[in-house]
């Protein structure tokens, strides 16, 4: 079944209304056995677009993921781009900002690990945390040192918005192609696998007490992440709210959104000059020899 991402894309200047963005749709895959050949193919077509953007080296491919806590993150990193050679490939997760980090602009912390050109770089969060987490709990914002005035105003929210804006146009300017992906997961949905946390002994490590105090404040999330997919989706960085209440058919759909971005690019592989041609064939003939 061919899936269409336009289903999926949030462009500049359109407005959302996350209470109509649907967490569970109509899946691209009849059983498992189609889901794995599916998932498969996107990870043959993703492995051999890294290495055309490893060799040419022109761009890098930023993937940033976005969502409430157990929308499946980890796991879409995980099978999704298990194709990826780990050479050419950066994740990077990000929590709580150390004492350096809170000292510096609230987009250094994820600055210095983006990824070289020739790479991809994945964020399991990144700087939209900053538009996100910090617009619910404000306490965050008075730890890096922003006026008091200045966390009440609604302004703060906007200017960021703006400066997230602008940097993500340099970046593309620059080479780095951004892949926004939002998991929208249900309410429903994460009360079951928060539960399955703590039934299953072997995912209890992945309960915080703090998903439950941010489950708390759904509604003010879902405004937040509202507010935020309309200020910051741009022309060369549009988002893409993915249902994420069936893992299989949104890592599906991830897989899509990456292989279409990586094919965009439309790399090749370095073509060598006459002279430096010339070399190589001297080379084979000694080796022959």
């Amino acid at each position: 079944m061919k899936i269409n991402l336009e289903d999926f894309r949030i462009d500049a200047g359109e407005s959302v209304d996350i209470e109509t963005l649907p967490t569970r749709i109509k899946p691209y895959y009849s059983d498992e056995k189609a889901y794995l050949a599916a998932l498969h193919e996107g990870r043959e077509q993703m492995g051999e677009a890294q290495k055309r953007l490893y060799a040419s080296a022109n761009h890098a491919v930023l993937i940033l993921f976005q969502a409430m806590d157990a929308a499946g993150k980890d796991s879409a990193i995980k099978h999704v781009m298990s194709g990826i050679d780990p050479q050419g490939c950066q994740v990077h997760s990000f929590k709580a900002p150390s004492s350096e980090e809170l000292r510096h602009d609230f987009l250094w912390r994820t600055t210095v690990r983006l990824p070289e050109r020739g790479r991809i770089g994945i964020f399991n969060r990144s700087y939209y945390e900053e538009v996100l987490v910090t617009r619910i709990h404000p306490e965050f914002l008075a730890k890096q040192g922003v006026p008091e005035a200045e966390i009440r105003s609604k302004s703060l929210w906007k200017g960021r918005f703006r400066s997230i804006v602008d940097s993500e146009a340099h970046l593309h300017r620059n080479g780095t192609r951004i892949v926004k992906i939002f998991l929208h997961i249900s309410k429903e949905e994460q009360r079951k696998r928060l539960l399955a946390r703590i039934d299953k002994p072997e995912k209890n490590w992945k309960f915080s007490f703090d998903d439950i105090e941010d489950r708390k404040q759904w509604n003010r999330y879902m405004k937040a992440y509202e507010e935020c997919l309309e200020g910051t989706a741009s022309d060369i960085a549009p988002w893409y709210a993915v249902p994420a209440d069936d893992k299989r058919n949104a890592r599906l759909i991830i897989s899509r959104i990456v292989v279409e971005a990586l094919q965009g690019l439309k790399m090749g592989y370095p073509v060598m000059d006459k002279e430096k041609r010339k070399d190589l064939l001297a080379i084979r003939k000694l080796l022959e020899d």
